[in-house]
């Protein structure tokens, strides 16, 4: 079955991370303990949930839980890209780039959890 990084979720997911991590740090200094934070460890914690989900994938239901967990925290660094372009931090073309990644990596995930005897 392979390991884990030859998962497509894993792998967009991975590379988000990584593309946030460094365009937040032109973010104002006074987000860089709230929404620096906030938006890096939600994007991080999105393909550690999915690492951890794989790793134990002999259990169908931890398995499923794991992915709704990288879910949600998929859908939280949507809302963090939402307040980031509302106030400015990021222009249009990379607020559309991001979250198309953040809807791609949902619908693998979405999938995931549908097919979880594929990956169990």
């Amino acid at each position: 079955m392979g390991n884990y990084k030859d998962l497509q979720a894993y792998q967009i997911s991975f590379e988000l991370a990584c593309i946030i991590h460094l365009y937040v740090q032109s973010f104002p200094k006074i987000e860089q303990y709230s929404l620096t934070d906030q938006i890096r460890r939600s994007s991080r914690s999105t393909y550690a949930n999915i690492v951890e989900a794989y790793r134990k994938r002999r259990y169908p239901k931890y398995f499923i839980s794991k992915l709704s967990d990288a879910d949600g925290e998929n859908s939280e660094t949507i809302l963090w890209l939402d307040f980031a372009k509302r106030f400015n931090y990021m222009d249009e073309k990379t607020y559309i780039d991001l979250t198309s990644r953040c809807s791609s990596i949902g619908n693998l995930l979405n999938y995931m959890m549908k097919n979880h005897d594929k990956f169990c």
